[in-house]
């Protein structure tokens, strides 16, 4: 039994990045083999075992066969006769299909190395078109390796994936765990940039990216281990049909959902806002930023990138909720004489009141 660290460890180890989660591929080994050493068997698919004290993935060497649609259409064959080599074989992209042993030497079959050093993002094997979900991957390294150029022979596998309308396969689970990805890339762009030279784009999100994306991505390519801001920005200008389309093919979680919407229903309003206490109050009343005061930066950063005057409306309206935060019902002298929905004109005029005494400070 033989033992090797595989992948993206191995990638990001001879790019000096920080490596932070390790996978191992095990040579010559069965699933019994492996349970009697103590590892946990956790595949469903094919026999992936936890490490009983690291709790690292250790995978039996398997091959792959394509017998159906999607990157699920595929039978696995982890016999302990399959070799590294094969095993190597069936990964996307050759920076990703590299090897260590415990001494550290590496094993580079398919020439990923060399491509590493060329910036190439290259596939392994023409069975690169047999999965729709390399199409994402791809992308995906593109907007964290922006400097990388893909191969020509692999674009034409790219476009291969969506001519033949295997990408049409793609669960919108795995989809949107790519997105996400995507979007915790500083290049974000990238992503997008990728997808369209093979029309893919056209056929997950038509209506998804405007004109001005490119810039979008750009501009908040701060927040980038944030997809609720970056989404929302993204998102700005689209209709909220739209929007609520994509969120539900997608089943994007509740926390994006919710800021994307606020952005797109509010968005140009809060853009357009002028220093006037009504407008103000309404726009904080429509956040809930009463019971949700957490999401009012969020927002205006979500919004920053499609207004010149972003900054100007984002201290305005952030300032207006810290002068109003604390008012509440038992601030109103006369709270005992009143009743119901009185109760709720009266915080709104001492909100008012505030309020147009903090805006004429601002003058």
């Amino acid at each position: 039994m033989q033992v090797f660290l595989v992948g993206g460890a191995v990638r990001d180890k001879y790019l000096g990045l920080e490596v932070t989660e390790q996978d191992w591929v095990v040579i010559g080994a069965t699933p019994a083999e492996m349970t009697a050493l103590g590892y946990k068997p956790v595949g469903k698919d094919f026999p992936v075992f936890l490490h009983p004290k690291t709790k690292e993935e250790y995978a039996l060497a398997r091959t792959e066969k394509k017998s159906g649609h999607g990157y699920q259409g595929f039978t696995f064959n982890s016999d302990p006769g399959v070799s590294l080599k094969d095993d190597l074989l069936r990964r996307d992209l050759t920076i990703n299909a590299m090897a260590e042993d415990s001494s550290g030497k590496l094993f580079d079959p398919y020439s990923g190395m060399q491509d590493l050093e060329n910036k190439i993002l290259r596939h392994v094997s023409d069975a690169f078109a047999e999965d729709p979900v390399r199409l994402l991957r791809l992308a995906r390294f593109a907007s964290r390796f922006h400097d990388f150029k893909v191969h020509p022979d692999t674009q034409s596998l790219m476009d291969k994936l969506v001519s033949s309308g295997e990408i049409k396969y793609l669960t919108p689970e795995r989809v949107w765990q790519e997105l996400t990805k995507a979007f915790s890339a500083s290049a974000t762009w990238r992503f997008f940039e990728v997808l369209d030279e093979s029309g893919a784009n056209e056929v997950l999100w038509p209506k998804l990216l405007p004109k001005n994306s490119t810039k979008i991505l750009k501009d908040t390519a701060a927040f980038k281990y944030d997809i609720k801001i970056r989404f929302s920005a993204l998102c700005f200008a689209l209709d909220i049909d739209t929007v609520k389309e994509f969120i539900r093919i997608y089943k994007v979680q509740k926390s994006v959902a919710d800021m994307v919407l606020l952005v797109v229903k509010y968005g140009r309003q809060y853009l357009e806002l002028k220093d006037n206490a009504e407008q103000v109050l309404d726009l904080l009343n429509k956040l809930d930023v009463w019971r949700r005061p957490e999401r009012l930066t969020d927002f205006c950063n979500a919004c920053g990138p499609s207004g010149k005057n972003s900054n100007i409306c984002a201290d305005m309206l952030i300032g207006s909720y810290h002068a109003t935060e604390n008012l509440s019902t038992s601030d109103l002298p006369n709270i005992k004489e009143l009743k119901g929905a009185d109760i709720a004109v009266a915080l709104k005029a001492s909100r008012l009141l505030t309020l147009g005494k903090y805006l004429a400070s601002r003058r």
